[in-house]
């Protein structure tokens, strides 16, 4: 059998993982649920868009389906900034 393998973040695998133990089925059973569906659906343009869209801001960005409630916000990855000595009056 063929495999298409999709690489997940941990933020999209665990919520991928939590929905399937709430089904009681594989992540696998929900990723290809969820292919089938896209599959039935693909001749819409509305749909199509959308693949091609989600193409352009995967890896830059997470899902909003993602557990990224927990992720680093942009600015709080930023270095500290050096800490300056108090200027004496």
């Amino acid at each position: 059998m063929a495999a298409i393998k999709v690489p997940l973040e941990a933020a999209e695998q665990a919520a991928v993982r939590r929905l399937a133990k709430a089904l009681q089925v594989s992540p696998e059973d929900v990723a290809y649920a969820a292919l089938n569906r896209l599959m039935l659906q693909a001749e819409d343009a509305a749909v199509q868009a959308d693949i091609k869209h989600t193409s352009q801001w995967r890896g830059d960005n997470l899902p909003l389906w993602s557990d990224s409630a927990t992720s680093i916000h942009a600015y709080e990855s930023m270095p500290d900034e050096p800490s300056q000595p108090r200027k004496k009056r």
